[in-house]
């Protein structure tokens, strides 16, 4: 399940393009600093989470070749998704915790048809067809399925009983994380120990990739440290977005919903969604599949449960009763990504179904009224 994605002979080089997006960093500091209005400093953090993002997880990448597959491997299934953790515990101290359950289903619902959509769009208009490891696919399906089962039972209790306790409600959530964090570290040592063979193919890429792209050992110190100050810019980013993120969606007309949903994961994700859309056109669909369904998974198994647990432990209780219509947005999602997929096989066709379904549930979200 999580991947080690080959770091490129000049990691500067490689993210120049996210090196000049770090100048909304000190824009957005100027802007708090200089009350330029909540919608500015919203925007302008936004975008500079961006890159902030892009170069934790390049220092990921370096710092996971240094260590080897195996730790590597476990680095990254634990910073693969560590942007949107941290501006979802801001804003689950700020006490939005409607907003980080839409993030939650939106970041889910985001990698399964944004990215692979893109992904398999645009691999298959450059190859007519594309292959990847069915029985990996399948294997995450099933995984996905006791995602939504996960996310669904809570809602259905509260929506079938009458006069059910918040408290109730909280216990049940944090027995469902504690389990569904169990389930995702079987899943390491079942990708990476007992039946990495699985997913030798996406490995063996990365690998050859990796031979004749990085010949140079990275610098394990300078990443080290790459990865803690790009952590805290991106933790001090998040709250400019989190206290001006209500005031500055009322200004832009857009509901906090489809801000959790659709916004916020996007900004959170872009560094990812490019690399698995760039190495899907490369006929990578092995390592594309990997890192979309990886980083659902990760959400869904490890990053949600932890909010959970996190909201507890700081007074600020969340359950995994989610808006009814979020639950049926997510499973929507995972039924046609596992249909798409079960054949082990793509082309440009199923990347523009799985589009056209990511845009009929944007519009759903953008004009649905309630949170």
């Amino acid at each position: 399940m999580p991947s080690i994605l080959p770091p490129l002979k000049d990691p500067v080089k490689k993210n120049i393009f996210f090196l000049c997006l770090l100048i909304f960093f000190p824009l957005s500091l100027w802007a708090h600093w200089q009350e330029w209005g909540q919608t500015s400093v919203f925007l302008l953090a936004a975008l500079a989470i961006v890159p902030l993002a892009a170069f934790m997880g390049t220092a990921t990448e370096e710092i996971a070749v240094v260590l080897g597959p195996n730790l590597g491997g476990l680095l990254n299934a634990t910073f693969g998704n560590a942007t949107e953790l941290i501006l979802a515990y801001v804003a689950l101290k700020g006490g939005l915790i409607d907003v980080v359950k839409a993030t939650i289903t939106g970041s889910i619902i985001g990698n399964l048809l944004l990215v692979m959509g893109f992904a398999m769009l645009l691999g298959g208009l450059r190859f007519k067809e594309q292959s990847f490891q069915p029985i990996a696919a399948r294997l995450n399906a099933s995984s996905m399925n006791l995602a939504v089962i996960a996310l669904l039972l809570p809602t259905a209790l509260q929506y079938t009983s009458t006069g059910i306790e918040e408290s109730l409600l909280q216990q049940l959530s944090i027995a469902v994380a504690v389990i569904l964090m169990g389930v995702y570290g079987l899943s390491l040592l079942f990708s990476m120990k007992t039946h990495s063979y699985l997913y030798e193919v996406g490995i063996s890429e990365n690998e050859d990739l990796g031979e004749q792209a990085h010949p140079y050992k990275p610098n394990l110190w300078l990443w080290v440290g790459v990865l803690l100050a790009v952590t805290l810019g991106v933790a001090l980013e998040s709250e400019l977005l989190v206290e001006s993120l209500e005031e500055a969606t009322e200004g832009l007309g857009l509901t906090p919903l489809f801000t959790g949903v659709i916004l916020l994961p996007i900004i959170g994700n872009a560094a990812e969604h490019a690399t698995a859309v760039t190495v899907a056109m490369k006929d990578k669909m092995d390592l594309s599949v990997s890192v979309v369904m990886g980083s659902s998974l990760q959400i869904a198994f490890f990053v949600a449960p932890v909010l959970v647990i996190a909201g507890w432990f700081i007074g600020q209780p969340m359950d995994l009763n989610f808006n009814p219509f979020e639950v049926v947005a997510v499973a929507v999602a995972v039924f046609i990504v596992n249909s798409i997929s079960s054949d082990g096989r793509s082309n440009w066709l199923e990347g523009t179904l799985l589009l056209a379904t990511y845009g009929i549930l944007g519009f759903a979200f953008f004009f649905h009224p309630l949170l």
